[in-house]
């Protein structure tokens, strides 16, 4: 369990910080939400780009079965090197995002 904690704070430190992160051409807040009791997290965006409305998950990773699944990542250079960076090892992230057929060809866990 010591693991599951340690890998909610990590990511949810991670999130904050790309919160923090203000965009400079346009009206877009993010925002952090987080369930902590079914261990789900995103990061939210939402504005105005010119005439444009915004509005969805930039992120979402969730804990399951002591995996960190990686669900969707819309951030430029992905949050994977992060968590990696952190202590979270490769057989314990999913790349949810792929399909399973691709997943086994990557170095981290298929699910």
């Amino acid at each position: 369990m010591d693991n599951l904690n340690n890998y909610s704070e990590i990511i949810e430190k991670i999130l904050r910080e790309y919160a923090a992160i203000t965009y400079s051409h346009s009206d877009i807040n993010r925002r952090v939400v987080i369930d902590a009791e079914r261990s789900q997290f995103f990061l939210v965006i939402e504005g105005w780009d010119g005439d444009r409305r915004i509005h969805g998950f930039l992120i979402h990773v969730e804990i399951r079965d002591g995996k960190v699944w990686v669900q969707r990542d819309g951030t430029e250079d992905g949050i994977t090197d992060e968590l990696l960076a952190a202590g979270i090892p490769k057989d314990k992230i999913v790349l949810a995002f792929h399909p399973v057929y691709i997943r086994q060809h990557t170095e981290y866990a298929v699910g």
